[in-house]
């Protein structure tokens, strides 16, 4: 494990930036997976910045985002697919087709999380793959749970999960209780993995998830088994 400690979110999010153009620079076909959430957005941004300025070019790099919420559709605002297309997919030359976010309005979820790793595989696999960290150690919605989940599935989220998510939603009875995430087994079975963990809150399951025991109670510990994984965090809140 490769670890960065950062003194700020900006420098947080311009050393994974650094990473992720590094791997389409040596690579321009990279397969990425992508995350959501609040931390990778500055990343997502110097990203932009360099594509608009013609230095860097996504025109034949695929992705694959983690997760996205079960029944919203990828134009409702909440969506991850729409969040994407929002802070990334818009401002750079990636093709549409190109990119792919699991489709939480499907009709079977279970054909549609099939169809998702079999596309990932058809793909040759994720090249560099990001992650954030939940604050009870998710990666993707990959729970807390007895067991490690290995394909892409439907999940049902904790309380601590909706909880933190709450903010996003208008009322409670509009937040979706489930998602499809990506399983253990394609986020394990990337290249490279770049984990990224920002603010102070974070930090203690950061730890458990690095240094603890590897157990499905915390997902994230799994981690520590791949053998190329670079860890940027910014234990402050700034």
């Amino acid at each position: 494990m490769r670890s960065i400690h950062v003194k700020s979110y900006a420098q947080l999010s311009f050393e994974a930036a650094k990473i992720i153009a590094a791997q389409i620079a040596l690579k321009q076909d990279t397969v990425l997976g992508l995350a959501t959430g609040s931390t990778p957005v500055g990343a997502y941004q110097q990203l932009a910045e360099w594509n608009q300025q013609g230095k860097l070019d996504f025109s034949q790099v695929r992705t694959f985002n983690l997760d996205e919420y079960r029944g919203l559709a990828g134009d409702h605002p909440q969506s991850y697919r729409y969040f994407m297309q929002k802070h990334l997919f818009s401002q750079i030359n990636i093709l549409p087709g190109n990119t792919h976010v699991p489709q939480g309005d499907c009709a079977d979820a279970s054909a549609e999380c099939a169809n998702y790793d079999s596309s990932i595989l058809a793909a040759g696999g994720i090249d560099l793959q990001l992650l954030g960290i939940g604050h009870n150690g998710h990666i993707g919605f990959n729970e807390p749970s007895n067991c490690f989940v290995l394909p892409t599935h439907e999940v049902a989220l904790t309380q601590r999960t909706l909880e933190a998510n709450s903010r996003f939603f208008d009322a409670a009875e509009q937040q979706p209780r489930s998602a499809l995430t990506m399983g253990i087994a394609p986020i394990m079975q990337a290249k490279r993995i770049l984990l990224i963990s920002q603010g102070s809150e974070k930090m203690p399951i950061l730890e458990k998830a690095l240094y603890g025991p590897v157990t499905p109670e915390v997902p994230a510990s799994i981690l520590q088994l791949h053998p190329n994984l670079t860890v940027i965090y910014n234990e402050s809140d700034c």
